[in-house]
């Protein structure tokens, strides 16, 4: 239920999610208390299952893509254009805006960050399609992960922060060139 989702949304940037109770959503929502029962257990239900939903067309956007990032990834050269899955999922972002600035802000939901973490997780290691190989990382697997997820969530959260200046697509070429060529190429101390 949409009217549901939007006062979940709004009262997690007013109040912070573990401040909220039912009778909040319902009266923002304008709803009965029955008619959020009939679809939800309580708040915790309606958190996993929105961010399930999110991951869900999050994956999907993944799988659709993942063969082109890692051909592209596999053919050392350096990021000129940024990559469709990139400007996918910050059209993605764009669209989900709310959920993902309320989740990801001060009084979202800090699990949610490790949800991102395992779904990036899966993607890179778990798919059968990507060419890295466990064998040849040059540092450990889960380092590589949270420092990937962590500096992806944070060009996100910067991004949301500031209102969206930037369009999706020149988020996705800021992002891959970052991610691609280094932080220091980007900073502009290697060539």
């Amino acid at each position: 239920m949409e009217s549901i989702k939007e006062a979940f949304v709004e009262l997690i940037e007013e109040k912070g999610f573990e401040a909220i109770t039912v009778k909040d959503i319902t009266t923002k929502a304008k709803i009965n208390r029955g008619t959020f029962y009939a679809h939800y257990q309580d708040k915790y239900d309606l958190m996993n299952r929105y961010q399930e939903e999110f991951m869900i067309e999050m994956s999907t956007i993944a799988k659709q893509h993942i063969a082109k990032l890692m051909t592209s990834i596999s053919t050392n050269n350096p990021i000129k254009q940024p990559l469709d899955i990139a400007v996918f999922i910050f059209e993605f972002l764009e669209r989900n805006r709310k959920f993902i600035k309320a989740i990801l802000g001060p009084n979202g939901d800090l699990s949610f960050q490790t949800k991102l973490k395992n779904f990036m997780w899966k993607a890179i290691f778990e798919n059968h399609d990507t060419p890295i190989q466990p064998g040849k990382l040059l540092v450990p697997g889960e380092y590589l992960i949270s420092y990937i997820a962590s500096a992806h969530i944070g060009v996100i959260q910067q991004w949301l922060l500031e209102d969206r200046k930037e369009t999706p697509q020149e988020m996705a070429q800021i992002l891959s060139t970052i991610t691609f060529n280094g932080p220091f190429f980007a900073a502009g101390l290697k060539q």
